[in-house]
């Protein structure tokens, strides 16, 4: 029996390698993206593709084509342009914008029964604690990444084809090594005892949802083996129910590294923004003055309409999760920041010298 051919952009990254790893005996995967892949299944068809380029999205179509015809089950677009560190539109617009327009683009002579796109739940206007967001709630992008986002649900939604979307909006994703920016660089400031691990200019009370990466992975199956019956298009959130506020998740931290309470001072919005500037100068915080501007930000979600379409929950959740990550952290820490893309402090290089 001839297997199905999923397309999946990104596929070097995190999610993209994980589908693929989850999708590859029962269907023929096909990776682009621009990176080699990190540990591909051998029966992975991976092709070089810059995203950015009108030529090289042509050519590896053209590739898909000859190799498995025109006939696509699903396209999972996970290749998009991230970073906490950048502020501008440039490289977003290019990546994510222009690169998606430039795939749908090329896509038009194939028959699509279904194209992914990964969103985030950060195009929506943060709510206040006790409140939850839908898919029905206002869209808002607050800077670069989810601006980059909406122009790209846009783009898609006005887009002249005949291709099935679904939309995911996507909580922040962990797994049980942590690999979550935020979460990591709180770890880290904690671990290390740095004065910023205690110092906070915003609502304790507020925090985002987050998701791990075997639950996405289920959701992404199941959109793939229910896509004849799904509406077009959908949009779904997919995050866990519980949200844990800043406050818990230092409380969490700090009680399993150290085995004490956490301490937190407040400390005004300006002066924290300067103290993040100085630091950014000197070249090694993660911090930076505009996300001062959004630690009050809160992001507890509603995924009511993730149940109902994939007859999906998360099975995991961040509160039992973080204990498993920390432990990890403290059987083997270089191990960790290596995995997070941290790097150890002197004093914890030579502790394990």
């Amino acid at each position: 029996m001839k297997k199905d051919i999923v397309l999946i952009t990104g596929s070097s990254g995190r999610i993209g390698s994980a589908l693929a790893q989850a999708l590859h005996e029962r269907c023929k995967i096909v990776g682009f993206d621009n990176e080699g892949p990190p540990f591909p299944p051998e029966d992975v068809d991976w092709l070089f593709v810059d995203i950015t380029s009108d030529e090289s999205v042509q050519n590896a179509l053209h590739i898909v084509e000859f190799r498995y015809g025109r006939k696509i089950a699903s396209v999972f677009h996970f290749a998009a342009y991230y970073s906490f560190s950048d502020e501008s539109t440039e490289k977003y617009d290019k990546v994510t914008v222009e690169g998606t327009g430039r795939l749908l683009r090329e896509l038009q002579r194939f028959t699509v029964e279904q194209f992914v796109f990964s969103s985030t739940m950060l195009v929506h206007k943060p709510v206040s604690p006790g409140e939850v967001i839908t898919e029905e709630s206002p869209v808002v992008g607050t800077w670069a990444y989810p601006e980059s986002k909406i122009k790209t649900e846009k783009l898609i939604a006005e887009y002249d084809m005949n291709i099935p979307v679904v939309n995911l909006r996507i909580a922040g994703v962990y797994d049980d090594r942590c690999h979550s920016i935020p979460i990591a660089n709180q770890i880290q400031r904690i671990y290390e005892n740095e004065i910023t691990s205690i110092l906070y200019p915003g609502d304790t009370n507020v925090g985002q949802s987050f998701l791990h990466m075997d639950d996405l992975i289920d959701a992404c199956i199941s959109i793939y083996e229910n896509r004849k019956q799904l509406p077009d298009p959908l949009t779904l959130l997919l995050g866990e129910e519980e949200t844990l506020s800043y406050g818990e998740m230092q409380e969490i931290i700090t009680q399993r590294l150290f085995h004490e309470e956490s301490f937190i001072s407040p400390i005004p919005k300006p002066v924290a923004k300067a103290g993040a500037w100085v630091q950014d100068k000197l070249g090694n915080s993660f911090i930076k003055p505009w996300m001062i501007d959004h630690v009050d930000d809160h992001y507890a979600l509603d995924t009511s309409r993730a149940k109902i379409f994939l007859d999906w929950h998360p099975k995991h959740n961040l509160r039992e999760t973080m204990p498993v990550m920390l432990e990890k952290l403290r059987e083997d820490p270089l191990k960790w920041y290596e995995d997070n893309k941290l790097d150890p402090p002197n004093w914890l290089k030579k502790k394990s010298a």
